[in-house]
Order: structure tokens, then sequence, then C-alpha cells
């Protein structure tokens, strides 16, 4: 598998999930939060979608060795909180200058090294390097290369909060400086039209060249650094949980504050584990299985419930009101990672519920309701 298997896991089966809240618009009086309880067509009729798409054997955006696969409402309808891409660098390649303005970015770096340079609206900025198992985080608006380093390709995932953004329709530098005349170009830097002669003139997306050095170039103002910094090594860390049949980390804005819109979770799974019965009361869910696969079982109300079995370099995505359960079904451990639509990571597990309940709700009512029925 990757490089974070060999560096983390046995023979995993792992799922990366991510998550963020589903926000009520405010209006001018009265309570809103009813806007949150809107029935969702996709989700509303008397059969539950697919919640599952083959992100990884898509076709995408396709240069030279370098790729960009995407997950938006557009592939996967039910996902429109969350979009996510798996995405490839070359050595020496470079996700040219770009930034987004209706999406933060959050991704986790699965192989290879990645340098990123961010730079944000108040003229900070910083340069990271990444390994696999680090994560970062560029806010709205916030301009960001990405590089890749060493001798051996990079991949990692992207984590967008609006299901509706397309990797593909984001503000590149090359696309805007590219459909600029010369003459405003010259009078905007300042230098002669000549200057520009040999600028692209079409969006270059992904840039070839020479392997970048080692040690950081400092930028031409100097350094000026943001309070907060954009890079988090979460497999760094001590497991948040250890637990029969498996591990998990997390991260949110508890321990890395830039992150306010997505929250994370690489959970590992023993074969023939069950991440038990959970739901999110605040975020959307997005899952990506790093190795391995899974059953995935969502649940609706009036009986309503569909299985999807995720294989490796799959995207699952389950919506705040629904419920999921993961079950691992082969013999190897699965690596897993989740993506949750908040800057905290809220859920509740079934077990937890049912102990705190007294006990007449579940023995006398909820099963005697149940004999009564058959």
């Amino acid at each position: 598998m990757s490089q974070l298997q060999n560096h983390e896991f046995s023979e995993g089966v792992t799922m990366l999930d991510f998550a963020s809240p589903i926000i009520a618009p405010h209006g001018d009086g009265g309570d809103t939060s009813f806007m949150n309880n809107v029935p969702d067509p996709v989700t509303a009729g008397p059969e539950l979608p697919t919640f599952k798409f083959a992100l990884d054997k898509s076709t995408g955006k396709v240069i030279g060795n370098c790729y960009g696969k995407e997950a938006t409402v557009t592939q996967l309808p039910i996902s429109k909180g969350l979009a996510g891409v798996s995405m490839q660098l070359e050595p020496g390649a470079m996700r040219e200058l770009h930034w987004h303005a209706t999406a933060a970015e959050w991704a986790f770096v699965l192989e290879g090294q990645v340098r990123t340079t961010v730079i944000a609206p108040d003229g900070t900025s910083e340069t990271n390097d990444f390994e696999p198992g680090d994560v970062w985080y560029f806010p709205r608006g916030h301009g960001h290369v990405l590089e890749c380093l060493g001798n051996k390709p990079c991949h990692f995932i992207l984590i967008f909060d609006n299901g509706y953004f397309s990797e593909f329709g984001t503000f590149s530098i090359t696309d805007w400086l590219g459909h600029t005349p010369k003459a405003l170009l010259a009078k905007n830097f300042g230098l002669p039209e000549s200057a520009f002669e040999g600028l692209p003139q079409e969006e270059v997306y992904f840039a070839q060249g020479e392997v970048p050095p080692t040690e950081q170039t400092v930028p031409l103002q100097g350094w000026k650094k943001p309070k907060l910094t954009h890079k988090y090594a979460m497999m760094k860390q001590p497991p948040h949980r250890v637990f029969a049949g498996g591990r998990e980390w997390t991260v949110d804005s508890t321990s890395f504050p830039i992150s306010t819109t997505i929250s994370g979770v690489i959970l590992e799974l023993e074969p023939g584990a069950l991440r038990e019965l959970h739901w999110h009361p605040t975020a959307d869910e997005w899952h990506y299985v790093i190795t391995g696969n899974i059953s995935v079982t969502m649940f609706g109300s009036h009986g309503r419930y569909r299985t999807e079995t995720l294989e490796q370099g799959d995207v699952g995505y389950i919506p705040q009101r629904l419920w999921p359960l993961h079950r691992k079904r082969r013999q190897h451990p699965l690596p897993h990672s989740d993506w949750v639509q908040h800057r905290h990571l809220s859920d509740h597990r079934s077990d937890s519920v049912d102990r705190r309940q007294p006990y007449r709700h579940l023995g006398d009512k909820l099963f005697e309701a149940g004999l009564a029925v058959r």
C-alpha cells in the first residue's frame, strides 16, 4: 500500500473520514432552525440513493503522470456538504498558484513528500513540507502552491467544505494572467510588456520543472508568518482511541485551530471488527478507503437502509440526518479515513446512548413493543 500504511499500520483496512457542519441560513427574525429539517429530495424517496463513488477508478484530469480525480455532487449527488479530490504529482511537478473562492481545503498526505506555500489576504505566508500522515488546511480565498519533493510521486486527498465545489473550477494564476492584456500586466507590475512574452495563454494547472531544493526558499518580502500554522502532523500523535477491533486518530480545531470547518479521522479496523452504530448530530460524513474494503450500511427513517461495499480508493458519504454502520469484511485490518464538516468532532454511539437511558425506556418499552409487533 502507501508509505502511510508501512509507517503506521499492519496489513490494514484504514478509512479516512471527514465532517463539516450544515449551517442554517439566518433570517431577519424568528427561529430559522427548521431550515435544517427541510427534506432533501435526494434522500427523501422510498429508497435511499447510492452513497458510494469509485474515486480512484475515475478519469479526472490527467497531465503526464499527474492527475486530479474529484467527487462532487456531479459524481455523487448525495454529497452536498463535502467534495473530495485524489491528486498525484510526479517529482518536480507543481499544482500552480491558485485559490478557492467558495471552499476551504483540508488535505491528508498518503504517499511521498509535498511542499506547500500559502498566502493569506493579510500578507502573511507560510511554507511547509509534508510527509505521509500529515494534514494541511487552507481557508477560503488563501492562495496556495503544491510541489512534489524528492524523486518519488506524491499522493494526497483533498477535502473541500462545499459539495458543489469543483477542483477544476479554481482560480489559477496562469488562467488569470494569460487572459489579461500585456499592457495592463506591464502597468500593474511596473515591467516592460516584453517581460510577459512567454506567459502561457491558457491555464497550466500542473506545471513541470526541476525538483525543488531541500531548503525552502525565502519569499522576496522575507518571512511574515501567520499566527496559526497550516500544518498538523496527525499520524505522529498517539491514537485518540484504542478499542477492541481497532484504533482511531482524530483532528479538529481543538488540536489544529486553523481548521475551523473540517475535522478528520483515521480509523483502523481489524478483521471482522465493527464501528458501532453511531451518528453525527451536527455534520455530514465523507469516507475514503486507504486500503482493504469495508461494508457500510446507511440507515434512514421508515425502515429504509442501504448497504454498500467500499474498496480501496472508494468514497462514501453519509448525510447528517442518516446513520452509518461500518463492518470490516476481509481478513486484513482496514485503514480508513473519515472527514466531518465541523470544527469539532462529535458523535453519538449507540451503546453509550443506550447506557444513559432509563432501563424501562429500553426494556419495558422498546423490547415489549418489538414483541408486540411480532
